[in-house]
């Protein structure tokens, strides 16, 4: 790390380029509440507004490794400053689209600059602050980051109703590349006084080795599965299916669905810095965290699937939303474990390959729930969205087998290096299940 304690001006970089994050996150899950208006303006059904999210999404995670390799190679300020261009061109195109494909192309836009700001914030993290402030600023990042998710629930519904929807994406677009420049202005790579590092081009057979060099670490493939599960839940709801199924399953008025849809961005900003500081400050606490959700998401599904009636009571859906919104917080256990295991050469990369998980979920669950409730489209609306929710606990249930195998691995590695005489980022205890395992 390029330095030991943080500085005035490390925070504003920071809060500079955060400010990207937060556009991008409103940008993001814009569409959440704005489904059922573009479901109109286009004339399309569940499965064709599903579109709209697997092609952003499915473009975000394919974004990521490239993301990384373009991070490490032209530093994260001109990539910030790309992604701000790229996110208001988009969303100015979503708001003058008329046709279903030209909103396709918009959304398309955005996720490639969505894609651009995660892991640039990182990488300024990584650069402007000591390891051991790493993981409380960049839980703090994404409890910013909750800002925007927090516009584009209740705020973002109003601004609908009374703007209309080409003036209100249109502001939010124009607003958004703006601040490119001052991205361009404000943001530097390195503290002062320390060397920028070398920007060596990585020829395109140096890719493939440079990735596979990142997923082969264990604490790598660990990030990768925590992210799959712990973030793709909430981010879901968020995203796309929560108010249609909070209005069309639940029988919401749309400012109380959006209310109860905001309980995911409350809970996770409040929750992120919370969760920064005790897995900065205890990080033997960091997977036994992961799994005690893992653990309390599973219940929460089963809640929303096994109600009787398929309606639930109000409060026990704030309860639903709200455990689930820890996720979001949880996920940032994954950036910790790839920035502990992995050589800051390779930090950005690794970062990209374990931020595709969640966002991979996100990808397929959102397709998969859209042609299930058009198949579903004869039964009841609570009916079917349990048939289409179904695919979201499949895809849960693997991730959490696949963390638990993933966890077991990584811990075998670091016992491994422990009996070479190395020194470890995290030392942890034997316990029985180790040798349970290893038998």
């Amino acid at each position: 790390m390029p330095v030991d304690r943080a500085t005035k001006r490390g925070w504003l970089i920071w809060s500079t380029a955060v400010a990207v994050y937060v556009a991008a996150l409103f940008h993001r899950n814009s569409l959440g509440v704005a489904s059922l208006e573009a479901s109109e303006r286009f004339g399309v059904g569940p499965a064709a507004l599903s579109t709209f999210t697997v092609l952003q999404i499915g473009l975000y995670a394919l974004m990521q490794v490239p993301t990384g390799l373009l991070v490490d190679r032209f530093g994260p300020r001109r990539v910030l400053v790309a992604a701000a261009l790229l996110m208001g061109a988009g969303q100015v195109l979503f708001a003058l689209a008329s046709s279903y494909q030209v909103g396709l192309a918009a959304r398309a836009v955005l996720g490639v600059g969505d894609a651009m700001t995660w892991v640039s914030v990182l990488r300024l993290a990584a650069a402007h602050f000591p390891p051991r402030r790493f993981t409380v600023v960049m839980t703090l990042s994404a409890a910013l980051g909750g800002a925007g998710n927090l516009v584009a629930t209740v705020p973002l519904t109003l601004l609908l109703d009374n703007a209309g929807w080409t003036a209100t994406f249109l502001i939010a677009g124009a607003a958004t590349a703006a601040y490119s420049a001052v991205v361009a202005w404000r943001v530097r790579e390195v503290p002062d006084g320390v060397p920028p590092p070398v920007a060596e081009p990585v020829p395109l057979r140096a890719l493939g080795p440079r990735v596979a060099a990142a997923w082969r670490v264990p604490g790598t493939r660990l990030g990768f599965w925590v992210h799959f599960t712990s973030m793709s839940t909430p981010a879901l709801l968020a995203l796309l299916w929560g108010f249609p199924y909070l209005v069309e399953a639940q029988g919401l008025s749309r400012p109380a669905a959006s209310a109860v849809l905001s309980t995911l961005v409350v809970v996770a900003v409040v929750a992120g810095p919370v969760m920064g500081a005790v897995i900065a400050g205890r990080p033997g606490w960091r997977m036994p965290i992961v799994v005690g959700y893992l653990g309390v998401a599973v219940v929460c599904w089963a809640l929303l699937l096994g109600w009787p009636g398929g309606v639930l009571p109000a409060p026990v859906l704030y309860a639903v939303f709200a455990l689930l919104a820890i996720g979001n917080p949880v996920s940032g256990v994954a950036f910790a474990l790839v920035r502990d295991y992995n050589p800051l050469h390779r930090v950005s990369t690794a970062t990209g390959v374990a931020n595709v998980g969640g966002f991979a979920a996100i990808t397929f669950t959102a397709l998969v729930v859209g042609v299930l409730l058009d198949v579903a489209e004869p039964l009841a609306a609570p009916d079917a969205y349990r048939v289409a929710f179904l695919s979201v606990v499949a895809v849960l249930l693997v991730g959490v087998w696949r963390t638990v195998v993933w966890w077991r691995r990584a811990r075998a590695a670091v016992f491994a290096a422990l009996d070479r005489g190395e020194t470890v980022p995290v030392p942890v205890r034997r316990r029985r299940w180790d040798a349970l395992a290893d038998a």
